[in-house]
């Protein structure tokens, strides 16, 4: 007779390692079943996000940026660095490293639940009828076991293009893509999303000539278009080279080069370049996840279908994370897997959507929570607005980072917040101040009436506030 959990969690990143923690902690009998392999070649917790995303791409850029500055911008605070150059080997090194540290602290965290620890089991799992979950290690053998809770946490995976085949050589995902041991002097990219632009910028600010080719005709549509102005005027200072409307239709490998045909308003176009990143999208990745008869529905897009609470149509069986509705982000998927685990527990857990931040990490940083002016006019709601440059703020000055604003939106009548969009420095740290305002139905006077402290960026967010009432101190209204 297979092993009986009270939980088990299949797919161990953010939001599945986090699930499988709370519900061990909450006295839970809990496994995590991940099929991940990591770069040395065995078993890794953490998913995507740790292994090949959020975590090493941080670490990428922030190697990349403090090179930047050293060769760009630390002349104008009287520091002078003659044929200073970068080391691309060390840097994917410590890269890996942190990876590593924070990988193995996952099996750490499991170890540690006082009283009931989590069982790692490394595989891939397949959901059957009953809750029973056929597991085939990496030997392939198979093992089986059952759970009275299941938790889906499969996660996503890179949107692979037809005529763009991975090789991870020449044309890469995500995980290719910091991977690579020496700078590209011509770096294409498929993509202005998040990955494109992230990494896009870690290859210029190393030297290499980056064009991304965008199909769509605006740039960073999901975002608040005045902060995607200002972000695309920052971007193209900084050399890339970004064109949109521009639809890639065929590569040809030739020799060591890409050669990529694409359409834009003038016509068919080529590009030749020596590497090629695709990061164009991720989809869920419940390829054989589910066995017939399990009463679980996938949509048209391959996702979990769930209610508003994750639970899917078949009892006991929750699904959370990228692998589902909403933003493929991995605090969503950890706070999806918090409320879960509590909701098993019989506790009340409730993830709200519309207050999930987003991040772009490049320089300036990109983050909004809440509605862009855009979707309020298509929705009909009347709202004001204000905003502030970090131009005007002394600390940004002081810092040397005068890129970017911060924008507040609000209700018309009520004055309760709607949305919070930001670019510049350190916007990721402060647009947690926009989230907790949002979930407490705060208003853009709440803001303006809460003394920030002087002299900081955050300063940006009280003027902006100010600003939707036309009172800003610092601005003529």
């Amino acid at each position: 007779m297979s092993e009986q959990f009270d939980v088990v969690v299949i797919g161990g990143g953010p939001g599945g390692y986090v699930a499988a923690i709370r519900a061990a902690q909450l006295g839970l009998k809990t496994a995590c079943v991940d099929a991940f392999i990591g770069k040395d070649g065995k078993p890794a917790l953490g998913g995507t996000c740790l292994n090949v995303g959020c975590i090493p791409s941080k670490a990428l850029l922030d190697s990349s940026r403090q090179f930047h500055n050293l060769t760009h911008s630390f002349k104008d605070h009287g520091i002078s660095a003659d044929n200073a150059r970068m080391d691309v080997p060390a840097m994917i090194a410590r890269k890996d490293k942190i990876v590593k540290q924070f990988t193995g602290g996952i099996t750490t965290l499991f170890k540690g639940v006082k009283g009931n620890p989590v069982t790692p089991i490394a595989g891939f799992a397949t959901l059957k009828p009953g809750k029973l979950i056929s597991i085939k290690g990496h030997d392939g053998k198979v093992a089986e076991i059952s759970a009275r809770n299941v938790i889906l946490a499969a996660g996503s995976v890179p949107i692979e293009l037809p005529f763009a085949k991975y090789d991870n050589k020449l044309i890469l995902d995500n995980a290719g893509g910091l991977d690579v041991t020496t700078v590209p002097k011509r770096l294409g990219v498929i993509g202005a999303g998040v990955i494109g632009l992230e990494m896009g910028s870690v290859w210029r600010r190393l030297g290499s000539e980056v064009t991304i080719l965008e199909a769509l005709p605006e740039f960073l549509a999901a975002a608040d278009a005045d902060i995607a102005k200002a972000a695309a005027r920052e971007f193209k200072k900084q050399g890339l080279d970004i064109k949109l409307g521009a639809k890639v239709s065929k590569t040809e490998i030739k020799g060591e080069e890409v050669h990529l045909t694409y359409a834009d308003a003038s016509g068919e176009q080529t590009l030749v370049v020596d590497k090629l990143l695709v990061a164009v999208g991720r989809k869920a990745a419940t390829a054989g996840l589910l066995a017939e008869g399990t009463g679980v529905q996938l949509d048209e897009r391959g996702r979990v279908v769930v209610d508003d609470h994750c639970k899917t149509g078949a009892d006991g069986v929750w699904a959370i994370g990228d692998c589902v509705r909403g933003p493929m982000l991995a605090h969503k998927a950890s706070e999806e897997g918090i409320a879960v685990a509590e909701l098993i527990a019989g506790l009340p857990g409730h993830v709200n959507l519309d207050t999930v931040p987003w991040v772009i990490y490049t320089e300036p940083e990109i983050a909004w929570v809440g509605k862009t002016e855009a979707q309020l006019k298509a929705e009909g709601v009347d709202y004001k607005v204000g905003s502030f440059p970090f131009a005007a703020i002394g600390r940004a000055v002081a810092m040397n980072e005068t890129a970017g604003m911060v924008k507040i939106i609000a209700h018309a009548e009520t004055d309760r917040i709607l949305g919070v969009h930001m670019c510049g420095a350190n916007v990721s740290e402060m647009i947690h101040e926009g989230v907790v305002a949002m979930e407490f139905n705060g208003s853009a006077d709440d803001l303006a009436r809460i003394c920030h402290a002087h002299p900081t960026l955050s300063e940006a967010v009280h003027e902006a506030a100010l600003a939707v009432d036309k009172r800003a101190i610092h601005k003529g209204n």
